[in-house]
């Protein structure tokens, strides 16, 4: 250990030492070094912090219960301390962290929200900087697999390298907002900012200027007048349009990127898609495999849950694989994860395995296809906006899902058939499982409706007087 150590210091100074001759800005958020040792840095304080805080409280006494809360808060603001000095993709984190409602201590996601909105600004040299520094994470990554042989996150480097050019290159992010503006032109409740090209490069981009509240802020849409509900659902249809039907979907909604605005025209709420720097694009046999294992997920089929789960690289954790995607208990998902909302008891269980299944779940991203990391990391986002807006598992979203994959499942079977006979059953058989939806939909809507509660009660009457 004390030779790997020796040879890891060598390696660091050595590439500490090209790295200064090469560059012109000596600022010290320019060396590598210095931003990992800030990051261990905070690390070693906050764990000392919770080690030190809690060690003489008697364990779930109202005591230890203040004094957690008041170290989660500490441990937070160090952690936003550090992505603001760290920048580049420490914020990025930092935002994704932010997201997540539904899992992390409430403490955190209120300190880190920030980044959403107030992320620090960087220098032309900064952002440059950023670049050099992530493509070169592949050497650090390396020398730390040598040292540590059970560190199993070489993934991020492959990730990194594909997609953080094409999230600079603002040309590319100018045709994503363009063709997906185009692609989900029939939701007249989106709405993309449009592009200045005559005044665009791959270094800037100009664009128009569009406003609203964040995503999850429940009560900016309560003072405007706008359904939460609406917007939880429609936001579930832009979602499941872009991934189970046309397998081109925007990877960064965190509540920064996705606002809300009601017309005051019209009177209807827009949601509102920004930063289109990040897409990810589906293979058409992954969509397939993914568009069926969410319909096995709705129905409760665990034998196809199993089956697509493995064809999607989750081997013997694809119980996990499950849990992670639906952000629900496997109790629940055997059970039927439409069936009902997730209890503060499933939230606890969920929070707690989290923690407690940390080296299953890196094995499991190590596995899986790596387009599946983006869409993983978009349903931690999607599920974070939902549990703020407090309409996490609700009947209408899956409906919409269902409906998605059939339609992409149908279109992708006609594709596929040279029969007339053949597509006509495709298409008959699509059209009697989205009128079973329509209708259950409406089932739903008259059980919840005042109308409803009068048809039900008459018909009990009717009931009880014939028997």
């Amino acid at each position: 250990m004390a030779l790997r150590a020796l040879k890891f210091a060598s390696l660091t100074a050595a590439a500490s030492g090209i790295y200064l001759y090469g560059n012109k800005f000596l600022d010290p958020n320019d060396f590598g070094v210095v931003r990992v040792g800030r990051a261990i840095a905070t690390t070693a304080v906050i764990t000392y912090d919770y080690l030190t805080s809690l060690r003489s409280v008697p364990y779930g006494s109202e005591e230890y219960e203040f004094l957690k809360s008041q170290v989660h808060l500490r441990s937070a603001e160090r952690l936003r301390e550090l992505c603001c000095s760290n920048r580049g993709t420490f914020i990025k984190v930092g935002q994704h962290l932010g997201a997540l409602d539904y899992l992390l201590p409430e403490e955190y996601t209120r300190t880190l929200k920030v980044l959403h909105s107030q992320a620090p600004q960087s220098t032309r040299q900064e952002i440059e900087q950023v670049i050099r520094e992530d493509l070169g994470k592949e050497v650090l990554l390396l020398v730390v697999k040598q040292i540590f042989p059970d560190f199993e996150f070489m993934w991020l480097v492959e990730e990194a390298k594909k997609n953080l050019p094409l999230e600079l290159d603002f040309l590319n992010e100018g045709r994503n907002a363009e063709k997906v503006a185009h692609m989900l032109k029939n939701f007249d409740f989106l709405k993309v900012p449009r592009i200045y090209w005559d005044l665009s490069t791959r270094r800037v981009l100009l664009m128009e200027f569009m406003e609203g509240g964040q995503v999850n802020d429940r009560a900016y849409m309560e003072r405007n007048g706008i359904n939460v509900n609406e917007i939880s659902r429609n936001l579930g249809k832009l979602y499941s349009e872009m991934i189970f039907v046309n397998g081109f979907v925007h990877c960064d909604p965190h509540p920064g990127n996705v606002l809300v605005k009601k017309c005051p025209a019209s009177g209807k709420a827009h949601i509102i898609l920004l930063d289109h720097g990040l897409y990810q694009v589906l293979s058409e046999s992954f969509r397939m495999d993914y568009c069926r294992l969410w319909q096995a997920l709705i129905k409760a089929d665990m034998k196809r849950v199993q089956k697509y789960s493995r064809r999607l690289g989750a081997g013997d954790l694809y119980p996990l694989f499950a849990c992670m995607l639906t952000a629900r208990s496997w109790e629940s998902v055997n059970r039927g994860i439409d069936q009902s909302p997730v209890s503060a008891s499933e939230d606890m269980e969920i929070r707690s395995n989290a923690a407690a299944y940390l080296p299953q779940i890196t094995q499991l991203l190590n596995n899986v296809p790596r387009q599946m990391l983006l869409l993983l990391k978009t349903n931690d986002l999607l599920r974070g906006i939902e549990s703020a807006l407090h309409t996490r598992a609700s009947a209408s979203s899956f409906l919409n899902m269902s409906r998605c994959c059939i339609r992409a499942v149908s279109t992708y079977q006609r594709s596929k058939s040279h029969s007339l006979y053949r597509k006509a059953q495709i298409s008959f058989t699509e059209a009697l499982s989205l009128w079973q939806i329509n209708l259950y939909e409406l089932f739903l809507w008259l059980k919840g409706s005042q109308l409803g509660n009068w048809v039900i009660a008459l018909l009990r009457r009717m009931h009880h007087l014939m028997y």
